[in-house]
């Protein structure tokens, strides 16, 4: 792991490389539609100004962004405290194999605990078992609960 590694909350001078990254992550990676530029650049900006609805961590190495991560907030009426949900977790393909991954996934977790959440959640592709090890290995465990969804 190289020390020039940051993990750091994005920060308004970001959002011109981390819609790059997050435009990556969506179509390069998940092979989805092309965002609006506004919608996208709209949603980091509404991370950054409104915190109690989320926040977003950066990997940075000298100087440039390879990685993001989002959590969004909520909360767990059966925990009556607040919960995240790790929406994102992204490293670009250059800097894989660098441990980013688990650098971003751990500052998340710490945000939590040091927040009195009460738990964090995720979700990943079933065939992604590059992130499955990852979470494995961070010590997550795969949910009693079921993920629905409807378009």
């Amino acid at each position: 792991m190289s020390n020039d590694i940051c993990i750091r909350p994005a920060t308004i001078h970001d959002i011109l490389e981390l819609y790059k990254l997050m435009r990556q992550y969506i179509v390069d990676f998940y092979k989805r539609p092309e965002p609006d530029e506004n919608e996208l650049t709209g949603l980091i900006e509404h991370l950054l100004t409104t915190p109690s609805s989320g926040l977003q961590y950066v990997a940075e190495e000298n100087g440039s962004l390879i990685g993001f991560s989002t959590l969004y907030f909520t909360f767990s009426t059966l925990s009556v405290k607040r919960q995240a949900i790790l929406n994102d977790l992204f490293v670009i393909p250059e800097a894989r194999g660098k441990k980013v991954g688990e650098l971003l996934f751990k500052e998340n977790l710490d945000y939590i605990r040091e927040n009195n959440f009460a738990s964090m959640t995720w979700e990943t592709a079933k065939d992604n078992v590059v992130a499955q090890s990852l979470y494995k290995k961070m010590g997550g465990t795969i949910s009693e609960w079921l993920v629905y969804e409807i378009k």
